[in-house]
């Protein structure tokens, strides 16, 4: 019976190819018989949770039966205060994805408009561009993976309504100076939004070089997001936020579900802000082991692109599957980078130093 419905299913959920998430812990545990599996694919803090959030979630827990307040007034509060802006330019997500979602449906019309990204860029502005029914251009990036802005340009026309960015990019790690993203937003035409996803961007130095942040007063095209994902390790929270001109911030509060942000989330991401000792202590952890790891990789024969995120892309002197796979066995997960068209190379999550140290012990087994 259910067959029945098949015929009502939109055209673009019947090809509809989902997320594909990295490999989990348990799941490399189960299938190689392993006790201690180290994860170094999705980019996560090494860290783990902040103490300091720990204990804010845990003295809250209690609250777990409230409602949050509508459009989490409190957190746009404080990531305002953060950043020197104001509230009326801030609107909070279940993580950056249902901003970009968000984004997605209230300025693009099905049919007509039409979003440009680089190729590859991060699946879910192709994946929700689809599912919207809109048109969705990529232009090639360099060979090195630096922003090729002429080509992308030229994708652009009077129905673009999008130019998504990502920088520091991924897979890559490389990052674009933001003046040339300021100049680049100002030969866009008008109505047409660049939306700069700064997931990355606590991890790039000097952070001011790299941030959109500075030109947002200036550019009333300028869309910026940011996650506690990464620097902040609230990655199973789902927490994020768009900066926004204040006109559009007013009209996405108005088409979000109502309390998208759980409570717990918006708790943890009022302490995480506060908490300056775990970001920095984060970033020691990650530019240093962002250092090593290139270097002993080097070392190895491995071909290492430079990165200003907390992860480094590399190819491997041998097979890059055969890598993944040797790695699988003795229970260290890393990213292949076949989903974006690229076999030959391999994307690494810094971890702590021990992580990061039992990596290259196991690659110079399996390099030989």
């Amino acid at each position: 019976m259910s067959e029945n419905f098949s015929p009502f299913i939109r055209e673009e959920v019947k090809s509809f190819k989902p997320y594909s998430p990295g490999l989990g812990i348990d799941e490399i545990k189960h299938k190689y018989g392993l006790s201690r599996v180290i994860k170094m694919a999705s980019n996560e803090n090494p860290l783990g949770v902040s103490p300091v959030v720990q204990e804010t979630i845990t003295r809250n827990s209690g609250l777990a039966f409230r409602y949050p307040g509508a459009n989490n007034p409190e957190l746009c509060r404080a990531v305002a205060g953060h950043l020197e802006l104001d509230p009326a330019c801030i609107v909070c997500g279940n993580g950056s994805d249902e901003l970009i979602d968000l984004l997605i449906r209230m300025l693009l019309v099905p049919g007509r408009d039409n979003i440009v990204a680089f190729d590859p860029c991060f699946s879910i502005y192709r994946l929700q561009a689809r599912l919207s029914g809109v048109e969705f251009r990529q232009a090639k990036l360099n060979p090195d993976f630096s922003f090729n802005l002429k080509e992308l340009l030229k994708l652009v026309d009077a129905n673009t309504r999008v130019v998504f960015l990502t920088n520091p990019d991924n897979p890559s790690g490389y990052a674009a100076p933001a003046s040339e993203l300021d100049r680049f937003a100002s030969q866009l035409p008008h109505g047409c939004c660049l939306v700069v996803d700064e997931a990355y961007i606590d991890f790039a130095m000097p952070r001011e070089h790299y941030s959109m942040l500075s030109f947002f007063k200036n550019d009333s095209n300028l869309v910026v997001l940011r996650t506690f994902s990464k620097m902040h390790a609230l990655a199973g929270l789902r927490l994020g936020y768009a900066i926004l001109p204040v006109i559009l911030a007013d009209y996405m509060r108005r088409i979000r579900l109502p309390f998208s942000v759980n409570i717990l989330a918006e708790k943890a991401g009022q302490a995480a802000l506060k908490d300056s000792d775990f970001t920095r202590e984060s970033l020691s952890i990650i530019t240093r082991g962002r250092k090593f790891l290139s270097v002993e990789l080097e070392n190895l024969g491995c071909s290492v692109y430079p990165s200003q995120a907390n992860f480094i892309m590399f190819q491997p002197p041998v097979n890059a599957g055969h890598i993944f796979q040797e790695l699988l066995k003795r229970g260290v997960i890393i990213r292949p980078l076949d989903s974006y068209g690229f076999s030959h190379l391999l994307r690494v999550s810094i971890g702590t130093r021990e992580e990061n140290e039992t990596l290259i012990k196991y690659m110079q087994e399996i390099i030989g």
